[in-house]
């Protein structure tokens, strides 16, 4: 497993986070999601080879956040 740290914008309550939560949450490979509204960040422990760095953006920003 890798944990990688994933600045979110654009998050501006509860919802948002649980929305971030729930999307990651289903991407494969992905085994804990931690959303973080004051911090700015999720941070996802997550099999790369199923689910890559690049896979964790998409998913925020199709989701309507900017992720960086």
């Amino acid at each position: 497993m890798q944990e990688t740290i994933v600045k979110v914008g654009g998050m501006s309550c509860q919802g948002c986070v649980k929305n971030i939560t729930g999307v990651l949450e289903k991407l494969p490979g992905v085994s804990a999601v931690a959303v973080s509204l004051e911090a700015g960040e999720a941070r996802v422990s997550h099999d790369p080879a199923q689910s890559d760095v690049a896979a964790l953006k998409a998913a925020i920003e199709d989701a309507g956040f900017d992720a960086a």
